[in-house]
């Protein structure tokens, strides 16, 4: 089975669930993969790519002096991320992504680097949290934004393997 049809038989559950997405540092690639899933619009609510601080903020409700203090890149800030993208689409699950695509020298950032998050709203409306960092080593650019999609959605696919009792 292809990482596609997966996602798609997982998040069609049943209960049916549904995803959103929310990027910075993957600059689109996470729903870009998703939606090249066939029926992805059976589950895939949308995506917002969030550049700048302000854009967080004002869409994902992003807390703007934590992003500030760290340049809007931090676990805490992708965890703010997914929970916004919960909120603006309205999904049960959201991913979110942040961090440098490459070195930035005038941060002291040597490598580059991604947080992401995955939000998990359960009916009970308590969320389910998980976190994960993704060290670029030596990567070039896109190269990073191409290990830090695949890293999230894998991460996806676990977290709904293991909420949905698949081995």
């Amino acid at each position: 089975m292809d990482f596609g049809t997966e996602l798609k038989d997982l998040m069609l559950g049943p209960p049916r669930l549904t995803l959103a997405v929310a990027e910075s540092v993957t600059c689109g690639r996470l729903q870009a993969r998703i939606g090249a899933i066939s029926g992805a619009s059976q589950f895939f609510l949308g995506g917002l790519t969030a550049y700048t601080i302000t854009t967080k903020v004002r869409h994902l409700g992003v807390d703007r002096a934590q992003a500030e203090q760290v340049d809007a890149v931090s676990p805490g800030i992708a965890e703010q991320m997914a929970r916004g993208a919960c909120a603006f689409f309205g999904s049960d699950i959201a991913v979110a992504t942040t961090g440098y695509a490459e070195p930035a020298p005038a941060r002291g950032v040597t490598q580059p680097v991604t947080f992401w998050a995955l939000a998990h709203r359960r009916a009970d409306n308590v969320f389910v949290l998980r976190q994960g960092r993704i060290d670029g080593g030596q990567a070039a650019r896109v190269e990073m934004q191409k290990v830090a999609t695949d890293a999230v959605l894998a991460a996806l696919i676990s977290h709904l393997r293991e909420i949905r009792g698949v081995g």
